[in-house]
């Protein structure tokens, strides 16, 4: 799918959608937990469809009712899959589920798309090897396919934490070893994920131990047992980014209903680094409801985006509108997403005219400079596709992105959304 975007502003009100990170751990330990878990208000998008596939694959049984997913995890322990594993675009499920995967002692085969099959998987594999793992790279290339058996019993693991999920995978896959399992990393990144792990792991009956003053050592006792639960996904603050940005045009004005300002997941910060730079926006904490008013001017900022990868596109264009310089340091992990997106903004900016440099670890764009409307692509990262779209609100002319259907991946309506406060987006 193509989509033109039009200059202009937006009003009214809207909800997004919730959570990714919070749908997919849900999913997971469901799965491992046995029993009946209830998973309330779930994002339904393609990467939570292709946990939810993966999930029955290990043994699940999943009904979808109106606002629940019942999940009925194994009672007698997941299971091998009968077929190939296809984690689709979701790198967040291939890391959880190949952890998973090494409790079992036969072989699981995973795989995913092109996008997919580009992501770093050898570090994961490497750990769990140390753990009792056998694992392999079909194409000798550290990315899947490849092929893993188990079972890992536990003991101490270094890995390098280039992503947080990673370590996430093999927090939760921890518990059920038959040993204590003790992982460290010298430079931990993407803080807010572990926590949000962390929390799920106790949430559920979890008993672990880590670092909280660095996060560099995590101790989770073996021979445990997940309880099923019954929780409400809350909304992701990584999507919402996208209208908030949309709603700094001049003459525009939004409120998003039903946020979580006590949730841990860190793109939250984003909201803090846009009011630092200039934007109006309330937060209405009793209500749950953020209150943003287009037309005041921005100015660039310092941010440090090693725990918050994923606001770097959206960022990136909140930079380019705002006068003065934006300087975005430790993008390198932003590098290793569905997309290298340091090198992609750098090019899709610099194509409508902004001013705009990076290294391997920063980015740095000189603002203010009036953005031009082209034909683009969206390399099917969801994140550049909205990114770009909001982009094009503010642009002089059309805006044309190319594969734009690939924002369902993490917000499903992302276009009716918009042109329901007025935007003007067409889709060919």
């Amino acid at each position: 799918m193509k989509v033109t975007v039009y200059p202009g502003s937006i009003q009214g009100e809207m909800s997004v959608p919730s959570s990714k990170s919070h749908t997919i751990r849900a999913l997971v330990i469901a799965t491992l937990a046995g029993g009946r878990s209830y998973i309330r208000n779930p994002l339904l998008s393609e990467d939570c469809k292709a946990a939810m596939r993966i999930a029955r694959q290990f043994g699940s049984t999943i009904t979808m009712q109106d606002g629940v997913w019942i999940v009925d995890g194994p009672t007698d322990g997941i299971k091998t899959p009968e077929d190939v594993v296809s984690a689709d675009n979701s790198g967040t499920t291939l890391y959880f589920m190949t952890s998973i995967a090494s409790l079992l002692k036969d072989y699981t085969v995973f795989t995913g798309d092109n996008s997919l099959r580009k992501r770093p998987v050898q570090p994961l594999l490497d750990a769990l090897k140390t753990l009792g793992a056998t694992a392999a790279c079909t194409c000798g290339n550290g990315c899947a396919p490849f092929f893993i058996k188990g079972p890992i019993h536990g003991g101490q693991v270094e890995i390098t934490c280039t992503t947080s999920q990673y370590i996430s995978s093999m927090m939760i896959a921890a518990p059920l070893c038959e040993q204590d399992v003790h992982i460290t990393t010298p430079h931990p990144m993407e803080i807010p994920y572990l926590n949000m792990t962390i929390k799920w792991l106790r949430e559920a009956g979890i008993e672990l131990s880590y670092d909280e003053a660095e996060y560099k050592f995590f101790h989770i006792k073996g021979g445990q047992q997940y309880k099923p639960f019954d929780k409400y996904m809350p909304a992701d603050w990584s999507s919402v980014a996208f209208p908030i940005v949309a709603a700094l045009t001049a003459g525009s004005s939004l409120t998003i209903h039903n946020m979580d300002f006590q949730d841990v997941q860190g793109d939250a910060a984003i909201i803090d680094y846009l009011i630092a730079m200039g934007a109006d926006i309330q937060k209405d904490m009793l209500n749950g409801d953020l209150v943003i008013s287009g037309g005041r001017p921005l100015h660039g900022i310092t941010v440090d985006m090693m725990n918050t990868p994923d606001a770097l596109p959206i960022l990136c264009v909140a930079g380019a509108i705002a006068q003065g310089t934006m300087v975005l340091n430790n993008v390198a992990g932003a590098r290793l997403k569905e997309t290298d997106r340091a090198s992609v903004m750098t090019e899709v900016l610099s194509a409508m005219g902004v001013d705009i440099t990076a290294t391997h670890n920063t980015i740095t764009i000189h603002g203010g400079r009036p953005l031009q409307g082209c034909a683009l692509p969206s390399y099917d990262d969801h994140r550049i596709a909205m990114a770009l779209t909001v982009a094009g609100l503010f642009a002089q002319g059309k805006t044309h992105i190319a594969g734009a259907q690939c924002a369902s991946v993490t917000f499903p309506g992302f276009y009716d959304k918009l042109r329901s406060c007025g935007a003007h987006i067409e889709e060919h």
